[in-house]
């Protein structure tokens, strides 16, 4: 009973040695912080999937450009990453298409431009905080294996002093040895579960992204042709 008492996982961790409880609370400050990031960015490609959907729909059932820029430029902080991107473009292309003398090649260029622009920055916030979620899932295992190594280390010094060496002598060094090792474990797993099936949406974001742009610029250019 009390062997049993001595190896709870509070009991373990409380009188773990001062370099392995470091570990624990660095492991567990970690772990949190990931999981924190991996909601918020699961709400947020969430959001820009969803507005995304929402806004090429209304732009391909035949609405007017100048209503959708105006609402996009009003609204600009509660629009959607696709619909700043064709406000910035739009914008672009309005306003260098109204100066004189300007050759629609360059006006296109502008306008391009002004997208690539807009679409990067969107993809930056949209890809933030993922370098942290690699960062946990690819240190972790080591860290919980530093404090896994000397938590062993200071179980075996501690028998140089016992004349008969048993399992009850080691059991509580090595049983908290392994808790840095799960910790390390339980904070990495989740965090390369998430960066990778972020970064395959935020990937899947880029590529509507990148082929809204193009057939936008056609549209623009079949306007300015026009004009």
């Amino acid at each position: 009973m009390g062997l049993s008492q001595d190896l709870s996982m509070l009991a373990l961790v409380g009188n773990a040695s001062l370099a392995v409880q470091f570990v624990m609370g660095l492991l567990l400050v970690a772990s949190f912080m990931s999981w924190w990031y991996i909601f918020l960015k699961m709400f947020a490609i969430r959001r820009a999937s969803r507005m995304a959907e929402a806004f090429e729909k209304e732009f391909w059932s035949g609405a007017d450009l100048h209503t959708l820029y105006k609402r996009a430029a009003q609204d600009w902080k509660q629009a959607g990453e696709l619909e700043r991107i064709f406000e910035a473009g739009f914008r672009e292309f309005s306003k260098l298409k109204g100066q004189p003398g300007m050759d629609m090649g360059a006006v296109m260029d502008g306008a391009r431009r002004a997208m690539r622009a807009t679409y990067q920055r969107e993809m930056d916030r949209l890809e933030s905080n993922l370098a942290f979620l690699a960062t946990v899932g690819s240190v972790s295992p080591y860290v919980g294996l530093f404090g896994t190594v000397w938590g062993i280390m200071n179980a075996f010094r501690g028998l140089s002093n016992v004349v008969q060496a048993t399992l009850a002598n080691v059991a509580p060094g090595i049983a908290e040895a392994l808790i840095a090792t799960a910790m390390g474990l339980f904070a990495a797993i989740p965090a390369v579960v998430a960066y990778n099936r972020y970064t395959h949406d935020i990937d899947r974001l880029a590529n509507r992204f990148e082929s809204f742009m193009e057939e936008f610029s056609n549209i623009l250019q079949r306007q300015a042709h026009r004009a």
